[in-house]
């Protein structure tokens, strides 16, 4: 029988997506004990198992691995979904002696998986790093569904989003663009967007992932300054480290909307139904 195994980092998600495939969530204990350590039981048998987990904070890691090991034990096929694949950004070496994070999870998560979904992952070519069948699911098509007649131009906060920015703004029906940065002194960063008239315009910037939230404030102050009317924030992965959320909001964003790959109190659209797309077979 396949069954969803819920962890701890996105049990809104895999209610989601067992709503979606109309299967059950299993009976799963997962626990810590007093110095901190993991502890998971699968309290039933299941034969095709569906692991939704994120690979972030770390914690999460150990709880994928256990979980995976003791499905491995009973199951005959294991599909992890990974909503934020954690430790995705340091995908090459920049430096002598780092360690390429991206790779080693992809190694070691694949030894205990039959398949692997990673939903919108730092970058593409991650998926390469692994040995067994790994897709990618885009959310950004659901994500922008949610600004539907909302706005009127859709920006990326760098060139590095602007292909986001695209898909976003073809399934809005409306343009899209990014800034550009122009390096004023040592210390001084100038973005614009470039060719596009914003004065009295509804914006939306839109990014993958929002970690400490500097990005997007410049992003927004630069907006206003361009007398854009109404400005609102997307991301597929909003980790809002620190006070991200509130000092983007102070900087005159009109509403932030997050996935909920990690639950927030901004996670208004769910990936579940992209995902379903590559389970349902």
């Amino acid at each position: 029988m396949k069954k969803i195994v819920a962890g701890s980092s996105s049990p809104m998600l895999a209610k989601n997506l067992a709503n979606e495939l109309n299967i059950e969530i299993a009976d799963v204990s997962i626990k810590r004990f007093p110095d901190g350590e993991c502890y998971v039981k699968i309290n039933e048998e299941i034969k095709h198992a569906i692991i939704v987990q994120s690979t972030y904070p770390d914690e999460n890691i150990i709880e994928l691995f256990l979980l995976q090991d003791a499905l491995k034990r009973m199951a005959e096929r294991i599909d992890v979904v990974i909503p934020y694949y954690g430790y995705g950004r340091q995908d090459k070496i920049f430096e002598n002696g780092e360690a390429i994070s991206a790779e080693k999870m992809a190694k070691l998560i694949q030894q205990d998986a039959d398949s692997v979904i990673l939903v919108n992952p730092h970058k593409e070519h991650i998926i390469k790093f692994f040995d067994i069948e790994a897709r990618i699911c885009d959310a950004t098509p659901t994500l922008a569904e949610y600004f539907d007649g909302k706005i009127d131009a859709v920006i990326a906060p760098d060139k590095g989003a602007l292909e986001m920015a695209k898909k976003a703004g073809e399934k809005i029906g409306c343009k899209y663009n990014y800034f550009e940065k122009k390096r004023i002194s040592s210390n001084e960063v100038v973005m614009e967007v470039k060719d596009m008239e914003l004065t009295g315009k509804k914006v939306l910037i839109i990014d993958d992932i929002i970690s400490t939230g500097g990005t997007m404030v410049k992003a927004i102050e630069m907006l206003r300054n361009q007398g854009v009317n109404e400005i609102y924030v997307a991301c597929i992965h909003g980790l809002f480290i620190g006070n991200a959320d509130e000092r983007i909001l102070k900087a005159g964003c009109k509403e932030i909307v997050a996935t909920d790959t990690i639950e927030t109190a901004y996670s208004k659209v769910s990936v579940a139904k992209e995902i379903a797309k590559y389970l349902s077979d």
